[in-house]
């Protein structure tokens, strides 16, 4: 029997974006109706759907040979599996996203000591135990199946623990964020059978590497211009890069064809720059992949 990769894809808010980092990878997945094992263009892998909440669960008791899910649910499950990578992305930006604690902006509570006695809800409900409990807090932790935010509005809770990117909902239900108690992001995992398992860890790896890349290249654009030798040296004196430039000289002229890679963040100030220092023709390009 050929070799098979069990791997999981997390439903839910993290599933379109984790299909579109394949894609931009190598493998295409797709997802037909309901179908919890959608096809792969990777005749070595086979994909199963499962919430990210339960993916560290299948992946730990060999279920799945490997998975993606947030670091706080490996946390909250307490899991014996083993991080491969660490990839930050998500549906809202590529930044990790915080579980912190909030009330009510005119709460009396300003401190985790403050709420000793008081009643926290949340859907990470083990971490956030053992969390109060390392610190000799005594709380009442009740689990929340959804709109956590409305339970201490509605005074069914003193506090919230809850995930957020930016903490635009949580200002928006008239909360205000006293404490952060975990940053978490994607991470690619793999059970201690399969990572043992020579094919299968390099399977992993190679998931590992490709997906990293595409990471990499949504941070990166490419440059290219054309600058005269007059204005060489500033120009590339100007031009970040991850090792340095490539200069290649244009056909019967004194003016060079220069390329690079630099962050999308910059470019913005950087080609207004480079056209006053003489750069013409530049041209700005996508990468798919950065290895």
């Amino acid at each position: 029997m050929a070799n098979k990769l069990k791997l999981g894809i997390p439903k839910g808010s993290l599933q379109d974006a984790t299909i579109a980092l394949f894609k931009r990878s190598g493998w295409k997945i797709n997802v037909n109706g309901r179908s919890y094992f959608p096809e792969i263009n990777d005749e070595t892998i086979e994909c199963a759907i499962c919430r990210a909440q339960e993916m560290s669960k299948y992946v730990e008791n060999n279920t799945l040979d490997a998975g993606l899910t947030g670091k706080d649910w490996i946390e909250e499950n307490n899991s014996d599996v083993h991080v491969v990578e660490d990839l930050v992305y998500s549906k809202v930006s590529q930044r990790p996203a915080r579980w912190v604690l909030a009330v009510p902006y005119d709460s009396q509570i300003k401190t985790l000591e403050d709420l000793e006695g008081k009643k926290v809800a949340t859907e990470l409900v083990n971490f956030t135990k053992r969390y109060f409990s390392e610190r000799g807090i005594a709380v009442r932790t009740e689990f929340s199946w959804g709109a956590t935010e409305a339970k201490v509005v509605s005074g069914l809770a003193d506090a919230i623990v809850e995930v957020t990117e930016t903490g635009s909902t949580i200002k928006a239900h008239g909360l205000k964020i006293i404490h952060e108690l975990m940053q978490t992001n994607t991470q690619l995992i793999a059970n201690h059978i399969a990572w043992s398992d020579p094919w299968k860890r390099e399977k992993i790896e190679q998931i590992a590497l490709l997906l990293k890349g595409a990471l990499k290249g949504e941070e990166l654009v490419g440059l290219k211009m054309n600058v005269s030798k007059d204005n060489m040296q500033q120009v590339i004196d100007a031009l970040p890069s991850l090792n340095a430039p490539t200069v290649a000289p244009l056909y019967n002229s004194d003016w060079f064809s220069v390329e690079t890679v630099v962050s999308s963040a910059r470019v913005r100030d950087l080609i207004p720059g480079l056209m006053k220092m003489g750069a013409e023709g530049i041209i700005e390009y996508a990468l798919n992949k950065v290895i």
